[in-house]
């Protein structure tokens, strides 16, 4: 009988439980993805071409095993139980999701597929949700204790894919990749290739030349500008699910401080993802509940400001600008940028949450809105609500040079190290040198940063009281 695995965010065949679980329980396997209408409508124009230059990877990657991915377009919950009927598919497969669409949508295909013919399994994180809780049956509140009981939690690899013979054509339309984007498409937002070789490869080099210094560089947000790079820019394959994140961290290990550091953020990335499984209100509503009571000014002309990167702060500008012309932000800018959004502009951290969620490439809703709250302070963990960034004082620490703000705000280009940071602070004729005229060239501050740090303070204790 055939097996049919229906995968999403895991698109690689190697590390993979639910492929895995098919290939060793069937002699014959086929390959599904559905390009689901709802979710290609709320991603922007570069998650939409990396898809499709994933997706083509994948197919490659099946051709190589003497099969092929069937791709069809529409809603899974009739779409994925049609094929399973067409096929004679006597199990389905697929890795599981925790964000509350995916939950639901998941629910309504295995209600819709035959008794006891489907299997789901956790190949997106590397600890399934429920694995690490407190002593009272809960996901810790604190990242600290989790990472914790993270680390202190074993976990039995997944099982290697078996020799199931994987169907080349198991349909009567044609495979139908997607568009011709080709297997480069959507590469300027991290320059990273496509598929899971790529993903490898990506992985070696970064713990070869890169994780030692991890710490130290990491948020050194003039490093990419300058041709460097102090991340592992491994997140859009992690998103797309071309490389395991249990791969990532058995290859990583914690021999260094730089290596313990890196694998931190792997725990993070589950952590979130455990916290919006067990309460998917997350998406909709403050974890820290009171602070849903907070008066958001939500003025439209200061978020338009914010999107389109004019709001006078360069470092928030330079973010905003690469969000649009790339789909990827340096982390240590995203915090900024949503910083400047939630404490300076007071206004609701979901607008910036669904703005970064539509344009990032490596969007995912458990990471978006678990550091969405936590950049706001409405979300776990020990941070204080108080806590507000500074974006010139960020700009000057993390882009000392003005590297990344020359590339991304080159009006700005001709100021002196310096002055680029807070151009409203040079003196006029340094201005003019430059080519910069505030008001014209570029904007003044939106906001007086000092003054509206109070004015936020005090809507948040005013909610909190």
């Amino acid at each position: 009988m055939t097996g049919l695995v229906w995968f999403r965010r895991d698109l690689r065949l190697d590390d993979n439980p639910a492929w895995a679980a098919a290939t060793t329980g069937h002699e014959t396997v086929a390959a599904l993805y559905v390009l689901d209408p709802r979710l290609l409508a709320a991603a922007g124009p570069h998650r939409r071409a990396r898809l499709e230059a994933e997706v083509a990877a994948l197919d490659v990657a099946l051709a190589e095993r003497g099969g092929r991915l069937l791709v069809r377009t529409g809603d899974p919950v009739t779409g994925v139980p049609a094929e399973a009927a067409r096929l004679g598919a006597a199990h389905t497969y697929w890795n599981a999701d925790v964000s509350p669409y995916a939950t639901r949508r998941d629910q309504q295909v295995a209600q819709a597929l035959p008794d006891g013919g489907v299997t789901t399994t956790w190949g997106t994180l590397v600890l399934p949700p429920g694995s690490v809780r407190t002593g009272e049956g809960r996901v810790h509140r604190v990242f600290g204790a989790f990472h914790r009981a993270w680390r202190a939690t074993a976990w039995d690899p997944w099982p290697e894919p078996g020799a199931a013979t994987v169907l080349e054509d198991p349909g009567d339309g044609p495979p139908a990749v997607p568009g011709d984007a080709g297997l480069e498409a959507g590469l300027e937002g991290d320059g990273t290739g496509v598929g899971t070789a790529a993903a490898v490869d990506q992985l070696h080099r970064f713990l070869a030349d890169g994780v030692d210094r991890y710490p130290a560089s990491r948020d050194d947000v003039g490093l990419g500008a300058r041709g460097g790079g102090g991340t592992s820019a491994l997140s859009v394959a992690l998103r797309f699910g071309t490389l395991s994140p249990r791969h990532v961290v058995s290859t990583t290990g914690d021999a260094t401080a730089g290596r313990e550091a890196f694998v931190r953020q792997l725990a993070w990335r589950d952590w979130f993802a455990h916290l919006l499984h067990e309460s998917p209100e997350l998406v909709h509503h403050a974890q820290r509940r009171e602070l849903d009571a907070i008066r958001w000014l939500d003025d439209p002309e200061d978020l338009a400001a914010w999107q389109d990167g004019r709001t006078g702060f360069p470092l928030v500008d330079a973010g905003m600008r690469e969000l649009r012309a790339t789909g990827a932000m340096h982390n240590r800018v995203r915090m900024v940028a949503a910083s400047f959004l939630v404490k300076d502009l007071l206004v609701d951290w979901r607008h910036g949450e669904r703005h970064f969620r539509r344009l990032l490439t490596d969007a995912d809703p458990a990471q978006n809105v678990g550091n969405w709250q936590w950049v706001a302070g409405t979300g776990p963990d020990a941070a204080p609500y108080f806590r507000v960034f500074n974006p010139v004082t960020q700009s000057r620490t993390h882009d000392a040079g003005g590297h990344y703000l020359r590339r991304w705000v080159p009006e700005l280009a001709g100021l002196d190290d310096r002055a680029i940071h807070a151009p409203w602070e040079a003196p006029p004729l340094e201005l003019a040198a430059a080519g910069v005229t505030l008001g014209e060239t570029y904007p003044f501050p939106i906001v007086d940063h000092a003054l509206a740090r109070h004015r936020a303070l005090a809507a948040y204790a005013e909610a909190r009281a």
